[in-house]
């Protein structure tokens, strides 16, 4: 049984020994007189304006939210895609699209809802 974490085993180990290397190189090569120019933030070749404590408001998180449900959505959609054929072979597939429309169909009115409600514009 514990020959078939071995290979898992491994590749954590490698993995955990690449991390651990690169920061101890970044540690060692890193810059070892910081001064004010070098510490401060690079903005693509502007210099920062105000703070980096800036409130985001509730919108963006919302937005946020809805881009992350839809998204994991469709990730549940790709093995049905994938089992499809597997599916009408086996004399299921009725029941199975019709499983999906209704997923879909709940995930369009949750859409249509939150189009309704304002939720994807900004000022």
């Amino acid at each position: 049984m514990f020959s078939d974490f071995l290979p898992l085993l491994i590749t954590m180990l490698i993995a955990g020994g690449l991390a651990f290397t690169l920061l101890k190189a970044a540690e060692l090569l890193g810059p070892k007189r910081p001064n004010y120019t070098k510490l401060r933030a690079y903005e693509s070749g502007m210099d920062p304006i105000g703070s980096a404590r800036e409130r985001y408001t509730v919108k963006f998180y919302l937005v946020a939210m809805i881009f992350i449900v839809f998204d994991v959505e469709v990730v549940f959609l790709y093995p049905w895609a994938v089992s499809f054929q597997e599916f009408l072979d086996a004399g299921v597939g009725l029941g199975v699209i019709a499983v999906v429309v209704t997923f879909i169909l709940i995930l369009a009115i949750g859409l249509l809802y939150d189009i309704k409600k304002g939720g994807l514009e900004f000022d």
